[in-house]
């Protein structure tokens, strides 16, 4: 979970500036179950290693930052791709 005292609506996706929203639960957890399977890499074609505490979905359903300590990642190297091979349901 992200601080609460940060506005939401001032974080941007920083490659084409479309809004974020908080990842729902459910999708966290398929994402980290996916995660500890070894089948997610983020934008740089790195592995994921490491469980998220939770991510932000861009407004257009396509990616999720990740947050890790509490700390919202927002850098587009690390953003990972939301689709149908690792995630049956989008979360929209």
């Amino acid at each position: 979970m992200m601080q609460e005292n940060l506005p939401l609506e001032l974080l941007v996706c920083p490659q084409n500036h479309l809004q974020l929203r908080s990842a729902e639960a459910p999708l966290v957890e398929q994402l980290n179950r996916a995660i500890v399977a070894g089948r997610v890499s983020n934008a740089a074609r790195r592995s994921v290693e490491k469980p998220i505490d939770g991510g932000l979905i861009r407004e257009d359903g396509q990616l999720l930052y990740p947050i890790v300590d509490q700390i919202p990642i927002v850098l587009a190297d690390e953003a990972i791709a939301i689709n149908s091979s690792v995630f049956p349901g989008p979360d929209k």
